[in-house]
């Protein structure tokens, strides 16, 4: 399967749904997400495969069991990559009405992974590489996100050095691109490839520091 592009009839159908979340609309209009959204967005994660390993393609439909938002659906399509062994530091990819987006690191992380980043952080080896990482992305247009705590972490001071990457629970960088003709062409799937390349090692850096949890998986 060989990726053209995100059509621009993808993003006509998440303008749609933006705009009627509703089972009606999605069963009038589900060839134009199978056909517009999710085989582009395979063939996108097929030709990237080989350089970053297998993907996961997330379902449309939202979990609303614990949502105050009841709509049905989601207004994008998500996949992730998360090499095989690594526990975390993975790299994303998203399509919608908004255009595309693309981010690497770790989202969720649990109470052991966060005390073994922090631990990382406060390394006198590691910290000071993912402090320089982190510069270099934001420099380079990434934004720098993730849960962090306000306080100062316990066990830490507030005189510590690099507090504020000791406050993170989470951390990944992302950047947005807004709908232009090279996203409906092959230009896109070379954005995506640069992007996860220029993620290499934030993403490497959590995979080695911080690794997969020895707790039992949240539902």
């Amino acid at each position: 399967m060989t990726f053209e592009g995100f059509p621009d009839e993808g993003l006509v159908f998440y303008e749609g749904l933006e705009a009627d979340n509703s089972k009606t609309f999605w069963t009038q209009h589900r060839s134009d997400y199978e056909s517009f959204v999710r085989a582009p967005m395979l063939a996108l994660l097929e030709e990237l495969s080989p350089e970053f390993g297998p993907a996961k393609v997330f379902r449309p439909y939202r979990d609303v069991r614990f949502s105050h938002d009841k709509t049905p659906y989601k207004t994008h399509q998500g996949a992730v990559v998360t090499p095989e062994g690594r526990g975390t530091g993975s790299f994303y990819v998203q399509i919608s009405a908004d255009g595309l987006l693309v981010s690497g690191g770790s989202w969720r992380l649990e109470s052991d992974q966060v005390a073994r980043y922090r631990r990382a952080v406060a390394d006198d080896v590691q910290g000071p590489r993912l402090e320089t990482e982190v510069a270099r992305l934001r420099a380079a247009g990434w934004e720098i996100d993730g849960e962090r705590l306000v306080r100062v972490p316990a066990g830490y001071s507030a005189d510590d050095e690099r507090l504020d990457l000791l406050k993170h629970k989470s951390l990944h960088a992302t950047r947005h691109w807004v709908p232009e003709e090279w996203l409906h062409t092959r230009a896109a799937l070379d954005r995506v490839r640069d992007a996860w390349r220029d993620l290499a090692r934030l993403t490497a850096w959590l995979a080695d520091n911080v690794g997969a949890t020895t707790k039992e998986p949240r539902r």
